[in-house]
């Protein structure tokens, strides 16, 4: 990862513009004066940036130039830093790894694909199918190219959502001893996780959830409980994970999930939504030509073959379900329904508990890097009144992701992201308490929720970027 920002631009002095779909983020230079705030920025039709002073007069705003240093990984577009990790995991990896066991018949791989539902869905929109019927004609395309098992982040979420229900409540009853125990925010998004590592450090780190992603969660189930099922060494398997966005390469290469003693990544290779359509393409198929095959129901939450989701946001439910569970256990109030309160635009949401008056829990979503900074400031100001935020990189969350599915011609990105909203919640739900599978792995792979080995398999920790660092630094 790169080092900490260059002393031309503080992003603490900018406004963004991610548009849906992935613009990046356009920075501009601001003059700042002692005591004076910042103004606003108004954007002009051929892409010129004004400040809006005060008074209400216009200044030309100069662009700023931005290095690898400045870089967010917001998957606006694709960083220098992750052009080495694209070579790395790629379609082009998984075929190499796939052509070796088809020339060695001594030396198998076993190889493992965990599909996102978010990229399911974007796949679903383009083919214009049911994510279900989408997953069983992805498991027939992945095995037909000689893949052994496909499996569903959706099933590794149930333990991001419980423990982070399990983190919060812990976090909540120590919030008068540890000052920064609350909020607790989210780390799923590999983007904001980058942002806060190298930004603010040593302030924000304590406030991020320990939790692991979906993604890396997956990672552990496939290269520990999985390869002990099968007699397996982690370096045995190739695991490879489809998601929505290029970060999500950046987690995957995080030295916090490198298995020292077994010498392997628990995410070998991560490949977006759009190589998966160019794997289609390469192969001259579409995928409503693949017949579909019955789905692997290990690692897969299902219903009579028809896969299931969470609650919430189709950013994974994390707020959904931490605010229901700790209204319950801190609280003893039963929520059937949440109600959300946009807050100056639909990517900040707010949702709150009172009782008699009182405010028992304040919990946001903040999406995109404007909601971000702001929730940040209000931070270092002591003024956030959250509990809990829900937080993403991407504008819309993360099924507008930068490594999902283009537009075709004539339709626009609104069109496309409405729809994969959509059919991502047409699948039904289910809580994670309700997966028998999951109360059976903490049971037994597990020894029960909050013990050791739990939080060795399903926490992670974060780095503060060294100041005054030259060049790449990959802490990811």
């Amino acid at each position: 990862m790169a080092s900490q920002f260059s002393g031309i631009l503080q992003l603490t002095d900018l406004d963004d513009f991610i548009t849906p779909s992935q613009a990046c983020v356009k920075p501009v230079k601001l003059e700042k004066k002692p005591g004076k705030s910042i103004a606003k920025i108004q954007i002009e039709d051929d892409g010129s940036y004004f400040q809006v002073n005060q008074d209400g007069g216009l200044q030309k705003l100069e662009k700023a130039k931005i290095t690898l240093n400045d870089c967010l990984a917001c998957s606006g577009c694709v960083t220098s830093a992750e052009t080495v990790l694209i070579a790395q995991q790629s379609q082009d990896e998984l075929y190499k790894v796939l052509q070796h066991n088809k020339q060695s018949s001594a030396e198998q791989t076993v190889v493992v694909v965990s599909v996102s539902p978010q990229s399911r869905a974007s796949l679903a929109a383009r083919f214009n199918m049911s994510t279900s019927d989408t997953a069983r004609r992805l498991t027939a395309f992945f095995k037909n190219l000689g893949v052994h098992h496909v499996f569903d982040t959706g099933f590794s979420r149930n333990f991001s959502l419980l423990e982070s229900q399990r983190e919060f409540v812990e976090r909540y009853q120590r919030k008068q001893q540890d000052k920064k125990a609350l909020p607790m925010l989210t780390s799923a998004c590999p983007g904001w996780v980058c942002y806060a590592e190298k930004t603010h450090g040593d302030f924000i780190i304590p406030y991020l959830s320990t939790t692991r992603s979906p993604q890396q969660v997956m990672g552990s189930l496939v290269k520990s409980y999985f390869a002990d099922q099968h007699n397996l060494t982690p370096k045995q398997i190739y695991h490879v994970t489809v998601m929505p966005c290029f970060d999500k390469k950046l987690e995957a290469s995080r030295s916090d999930f490198f298995m020292k003693q077994a010498d392997t990544r628990e995410v070998d290779c991560v490949i977006t939504s759009g190589e998966v359509m160019k794997m289609l393409e390469q192969e001259g198929l579409s995928l409503n030509d693949v017949e579909p095959a019955p789905l692997d129901t290990l690692f897969s939450s299902v219903r009579e073959d028809e896969l299931l989701r969470h609650e919430g946001s189709s950013s994974g439910g994390y707020l959904h379900h931490v605010y229901m569970h700790a209204a319950k256990q801190l609280f003893g109030v039963e929520v059937k329904d949440i109600t959300y309160k946009t807050v100056k635009n639909k990517d900040f949401q707010e949702v709150t508990l009172e009782k008699d008056g009182t405010v028992l829990l304040s919990f946001a979503t903040s999406y995109g890097f404007r909601n971000i900074q702001n929730l940040v400031q209000k931070l270092k100001r002591g003024k956030s009144p959250y509990h809990f935020v829900e937080v993403m990189a991407c504008p819309s969350g993360k099924v507008n992701g930068g490594g999902q599915v283009k537009p075709v011609p004539g339709r626009s990105s609104k069109e496309v992201l409405e729809q994969v909203e959509e059919l991502y919640r047409a699948e039904e739900t289910r809580a994670p308490e309700e997966e028998a599978a999951v109360e059976h792995l903490y049971q037994t792979w597990l020894q029960h929720v909050g013990e050791e080995k739990a939080r060795e398999l399903l926490h992670t920790g974060f780095h503060a970027v060294p100041k005054n660092t030259n060049g790449l630094v990959m802490k990811w």
